[in-house]
């Protein structure tokens, strides 16, 4: 058994899918360097590692879940967004070796405050939750004029196009075609009754104000574990962008909402509707939402876990051949749809249209 545990879809820590990197294989891929801190996120394998006396990020990929054709799409983002000022790491390397693919970051500058908190754990106060909404505002003006394509078809990346067409039932019948894993998870589950049931008269509600969200590259995972913060509470880094795509603006800060403000690891799935609603006034006091991205931000929102939760089926049943985890995402992609009908996904929705 490892000595380092990872994070699993519960709050208990598992065995990680992926083997820590070791010292010694950190050196082959940046020169002479140690392991200082290991990740416990449970998609890749990362680590801190110090070289020369400077700090590095590494993260190891299975080559089917990215290739280095892959991950030079989230890069050239990355570049887009150092030139016109985000604060973001800084892109130093990438190779494959055998059935690996790595990539080599610098370790960007701040404290790590939630280095060890879970995905959908909360903002340590409502002056990180408007700190976070700023910087995900200054983040999205800065990725203006970055016109790439969505990417290419990989698992794991937090795309917005199913719900975005108009007949989202044809486009998803496409999306899981062009993807043989998830095709092949999607069997065991009554996905196009459920879709139809649940998912589909949210997209109803959404239809109206489609229109009106232009394209944009985004995040896509913008939690506080993604963030370095200064003395102040400031946001200092913006870290990971494995799941960034070509969606909108208002799906990045649906994303941002749904990760931080709904506790869907907690029994009952408890709400701070003070940090959603301070994150909405951070991002606002930043880049002010149209008209059109006001209304579609509470229609969207109980939508914008979907195709991430597709993706991740598709990653436990194809690549880490985990039945119980590929139950617990097609869980995710109906259940989290779901909630928001009750009386506490109803209210929050309330307080962002009235906000």
């Amino acid at each position: 058994m490892s000595s380092h545990l990872a994070h699993g879809l519960g709050t208990d820590p598992v065995e990680p899918d992926w083997a820590p990197l070791t010292d010694t294989e950190v050196t082959e891929v940046v020169g002479p360097a140690r392991v200082v801190w290991r990740s416990p996120r449970p998609l890749s394998a990362a680590a801190v590692v110090e070289r020369d006396g400077r700090h590095l990020f590494v993260k190891r990929h299975h080559i089917t879940v990215r290739t280095l054709e892959g991950l030079a799409e989230e890069h050239a983002f990355l570049r887009h967004l150092r030139r016109h000022g985000a604060p973001v790491v800084e892109v130093l390397d990438a190779a494959e070796r055998g059935e690996w693919t790595y990539e080599v970051h610098s370790a960007g500058v701040g404290m790590d405050l939630y280095r060890d908190a879970l995905s959908w754990s909360p903002f340590r106060s409502a002056v990180h939750a408007r700190a976070a909404g700023e910087a995900l505002a200054r983040l999205h003006l800065a990725a203006e004029g970055f016109d790439a394509p969505r990417r290419q078809v990989q698992p794991l990346v937090a795309s917005f196009t199913v719900f975005a067409a108009g007949e989202p039932l044809l486009a998803l019948e496409h999306h899981v075609a062009e993807r043989p894993e998830l095709a092949a998870a999607l069997k065991q589950f009554p996905w196009r009754d459920d879709t139809e049931r649940v998912l589909l008269p949210l997209h109803e509600r959404l239809t109206p104000h489609l229109d009106g969200l232009a394209p944009l590259w985004t995040h896509n995972d913008w939690h506080a574990s993604n963030l370095l913060w200064d003395a102040d509470g400031q946001v200092a880094t913006v870290l990971d962008f494995g799941m960034s795509d070509r969606t909108t603006a208002v799906h990045d800060l649906a994303t941002a909402i749904e990760r931080n403000a709904v506790q869907w690891l907690q029994p009952g799935y408890p709400v701070r509707e003070e940090d959603a609603v301070a994150l909405l006034e951070g991002y606002r006091s930043v880049r002010p939402l149209t008209a059109e991205e006001s209304a579609a931000l509470p229609a969207l929102l109980p939508l914008v876990h979907a195709e991430f939760a597709l993706s991740e089926l598709g990653y436990f049943h194809g690549v880490t051949h985990s039945a119980p985890n590929t139950r617990l995402a097609y869980e995710y992609y109906v259940g989290h749809a779901e909630w928001f009908a009750g009386t506490d996904g109803q209210r929050l929705l309330r307080h962002l249209a009235e906000g």
